[in-house]
């Protein structure tokens, strides 16, 4: 056999920065402890080795954890505890759903049928992609499945169709307008639903850690204006500042009915992934009335797939996305939350907080919100962002007088909307910049453009209706 790959130039900055902070141990703060200051160098190493990917990211994390015990900044049993989270076999569990779309072609059908609706005009073609994207998003946390798995494999038919490539210059036909619309639509449904996107559930998990409890349905409520907003007026935003050159698209259709011939009646599997679905929306929707935990509810809907024969145990085994996220999840977790418990995000919260005393919170917020939004410049996912920043922003918000509840959602949303930055940004816009459509230039500079609308919308309008709402 041949060694696996492992990018041992990748190491080096980990290294670097994480040894240069444990040895920087005599000069940490008073009020910060030995361990805490130890947790927070490999904390920052193994950020900083999530960005540069010497190994997958599992890898790193498992290596991380290795350091933590071995060199007696927690025990064992302490970091054994991350792998017990609900949040995070909740996200394993709904991978696990997400593989029933796949398996059944209900993700596929229900796609097609959205051309065939609502595809005569490249307009309505751009909603029905993103609606694709809002009906499976509930029950898919990774977003790069989404838009990689589902909606692009559409996207690139139907451009295809109206010759409409990239490779002989007329990307501009239909192709650009739609491939941005569609990342669009990936980053709102990202923000509106707390198991849309793992980092979502990152950010849910480490609020708990400030007491901040939020459930399925209340970041539904949060989101539900600002994203209903978004969804509605983006593609018109597209449409009037990077217009397809067709307008209209009949073949669309005629070409979603075809292919919809081809697969056929809808089959058994299809039927039973459809009514575990919806049973399981309802259920998370109704969790925090009638006080049951949204995780139970994802367990149960994957039991019912394994029951009736959707998914087999062999599809559970093979779901590496799930297994992967599984892994470093839970020691990202639980080395955030250690340096909560250490002290470091107290200690760290307290001094910003100080130094912001007599600043207003809804300034404190403005800034916290607008710094964590551009710093994802400097990050090629949201995870490792999201796992670097939140807690650290969270307590800072909080200790300048910020609502608690306030401060973790529109934070949480944050770790969706600043996926319209780069075209390394995340996983779907990667996927989507990739495919040749839209040119880095074009690209930042809408991203740019709506990145500013999104902050207006979820920050603004979104803070807004939780004041109308109660939710602070």
């Amino acid at each position: 056999m041949k060694l696996n790959q492992v990018r041992y130039k990748q190491l080096i900055w980990p290294l670097v920065i994480g040894g240069a902070l444990w040895l920087l141990t005599p000069l940490k703060p008073v009020g910060v402890s030995v361990n805490a200051w130890h947790m927070l160098a490999i904390f920052v190493a193994t950020i900083i080795g999530c960005i540069s990917q010497p190994l997958p990211i599992a890898g790193v994390a498992i290596i991380a954890m290795t350091v933590c015990v071995l060199f007696h900044v927690t025990t064992i049993n302490d970091a054994m505890k991350g792998f017990g989270d609900s949040t995070v076999w909740m996200i394993a569990m709904a991978y696990f759903l997400s593989r029933g779309f796949v398996n059944t072609g209900l993700g596929r059908r229900i796609a097609l049928i959205f051309v065939k609706l609502f595809g005569k005009r490249t307009l309505g073609l751009a909603y029905s992609l993103i609606g694709v994207d809002l009906v499976t998003s509930p029950a898919t946390p990774s977003n790069t499945a989404r838009a990689g798995g589902i909606v692009f494999p559409i996207l690139e038919s139907v451009s295809a169709a109206y010759g409409s490539k990239p490779e002989d210059g007329t990307q501009r036909k239909v192709g650009s307008f739609l491939i941005l619309s569609a990342f669009h639509g990936n980053v709102i449904t990202s923000g509106l639903f707390m198991t849309a996107m793992a980092p979502n559930l990152v950010a849910v998990a480490l609020a708990k850690d400030f007491n901040v409890h939020i459930t399925w349905m209340g970041w539904l409520m949060a989101a539900i204006v600002p994203g209903i907003i978004c969804l509605v007026l983006v593609p018109l935003i597209l449409y009037k500042l990077y217009p397809p050159e067709v307008k209209e698209t009949p073949n669309a259709k005629v070409w979603a009915e075809a292919e919809l011939e081809k697969m056929g009646r809808v089959s058994l599997p299809e039927k039973l992934m459809g009514i575990v679905f919806i049973f399981a929306l309802v259920l998370w929707m109704l969790s925090s009335f009638i006080g049951l935990d949204a995780t139970l509810v994802a367990f149960m809907a994957v039991s019912l797939l394994l029951l009736s024969g959707v998914l087999s145990i062999n599809d559970i085994l093979h779901e590496t996305g799930a297994w992967n996220t599984l892994i470093w999840f839970s020691i990202l977790i639980f080395m955030a939350g250690e340096l909560n418990t250490l002290g470091f995000i107290p200690w760290l919260s307290k001094t910003i907080g100080n130094s912001l005393h007599g600043v207003g919170w809804g300034v404190v917020l403005l800034v916290l919100v607008m710094v964590y939004f551009y710093s994802h410049y400097l990050f090629a996912g949201a995870t490792a962002h999201v796992s670097a920043m939140y807690c650290a922003f969270l307590g800072v918000a909080i200790s300048a007088g910020v609502p608690p509840m306030l401060a973790a959602l529109l934070l949480g949303f944050d770790g969706a909307i600043f996926s319209s930055t780069t075209h390394y940004a995340n996983g779907p816009s990667s996927i989507m910049y990739g495919s040749g459509y839209v040119t880095q230039s074009e690209w930042w500079r809408m991203n740019f453009i709506l990145g500013l609308f999104y902050l207006i919308v979820w920050g603004g309008i979104g803070t807004l209706w939780m004041h109308l709402i109660g939710m602070w």
